[in-house]
C-alpha cells in the first residue's frame, strides 16, 4: 500500500506516546513531514492537547494506523478518523471485530493491509508483521525513514520470531514491559486473568523484554522506550530496574506513561 506524502526532507524521526497502558494507547511518529498516528485508545481532545503541548500538530495525519481490535487501541479509532481527516489504515479482520464490539460509526477513507504488507507514506516505509497477542489480526510495527529505525513492539502475545530482527534492525525500541511477575502472581487478579497475562496470548513480563533487548539488540541502537506497563502488576521502579539491571547503565530508558505523554524523543 502507498499513500502519497512529502518527498525526502532531512529531518530527525520523532516519536512520542501520547498515552500507553490498559487505559488506552496512541502513539505519533515523525519524519521530514510526514506525521503518522498509531493506535486511538484515548479521547481526540487528550491525544490533541498532549501532542500540542510538544509543538506538534495531529489534524491532518498522514495515516491512522491501528495494531488490533482492543479497546485500548481502537476504541476512539472513528473520532480520530472525523476529528483528524488522517485515512484509517487498518487490517480487515481487526477493523470487523473492532466494528462489533465498538461505536466507530461513519468511516469514510479507509485502507486496509494483511500483517506482513509494507506500508508507504511519502520517503517513510512502515513494516508491519502478525503478532500472537490475543486479538483479532494483531500487527507491531518497523518504521523506516531511510536514515532511522523505529521499532513499535507492543501487545505481543510472547516472544517469537520476528521480534528478535526487529529490533536488532532498530536505532530505537518502543516495546512493552507490562508486568511484574511477583506482583502478578501476588495481586487482585483472578487466576483466569493472571493465566491470560502470562500466557502465550498476554503480554511480556519485564523480565522477558529486558532479556529479548539483551539478546538481540545491536550496537545501532540508541534507546529504548517501555510501554504497556501494568497499573496492578507492575511499577515504573520495578520495570527500570529491571532493564537497568538486564542490559546495563550505559543504554538511556524511557518510559511511556499510562497517565500523560512521553518525552518527544529524536533518533
Amino acid at each position: 500500500m502507498t499513500i502519497r506524502g512529502p518527498g525526502p526532507t532531512i529531518a530527525r524521526m520523532v516519536f512520542v506516546s501520547l498515552q500507553s497502558g490498559s487505559n488506552g494507547n496512541s502513539l505519533y511518529v515523525e519524519s521530514g513531514g510526514v506525521r503518522l498516528l498509531f493506535d486511538a485508545g484515548l479521547s481526540g481532545r487528550r491525544a490533541a492537547e498532549r501532542l500540542a503541548a510538544h509543538g506538534r500538530e495531529i489534524r491532518g495525519a498522514d495515516a491512522l494506523i491501528i495494531s488490533h481490535d482492543h479497546a485500548d487501541h481502537v476504541s476512539c479509532a472513528g473520532v480520530y478518523h472525523r476529528m483528524f481527516g488522517s485515512p484509517l489504515v487498518v487490517s480487515g479482520p481487526t477493523l470487523r471485530a473492532a466494528r462489533a464490539k465498538y461505536e466507530l460509526r461513519r468511516l469514510t477513507d479507509v485502507r486496509h493491509f494483511v500483517p506482513g504488507e509494507e506500508l508507504r507514506f511519502g520517503h517513510v516505509r512502515v513494516e508491519t508483521f502478525a503478532t500472537p497477542h490475543d486479538g483479532a489480526d494483531g500487527a507491531a510495527f518497523v518504521v523506516d525513514d531511510g536514515a532511522c529505525r523505529l521499532a513499535i513492539l507492543t501487545d505481543l502475545g510472547h516472544v517469537f520470531g520476528d521480534l528478535g530482527a526487529a529490533i536488532a534492525s532498530a536505532d530505537a525500541v518502543v516495546i512493552e514491559s507490562n508486568y511484574d511477575p511477583v506482583m502478578l502472581e501476588r495481586g487482585p487478579y483472578p487466576a483466569v486473568l493472571k493465566r491470560r497475562i502470562a500466557g502465550d496470548g498476554g503480554h511480556l513480563s519485564n523480565d522477558e523484554t529486558a532479556e529479548l533487548l539483551a539478546r538481540s539488540a545491536s550496537s545501532r541502537l540508541r534507546w529504548v522506550c517501555l510501554a504497556h506497563l501494568s497499573q496492578e502488576n507492575n511499577t515504573p521502579e520495578r520495570a527500570l530496574e529491571c532493564h537497568r539491571r538486564v542490559l546495563g547503565g550505559a543504554l538511556p530508558l524511557y518510559l511511556a506513561p499510562r497517565h500523560g505523554s512521553s518525552p518527544l524523543l529524536e533518533l
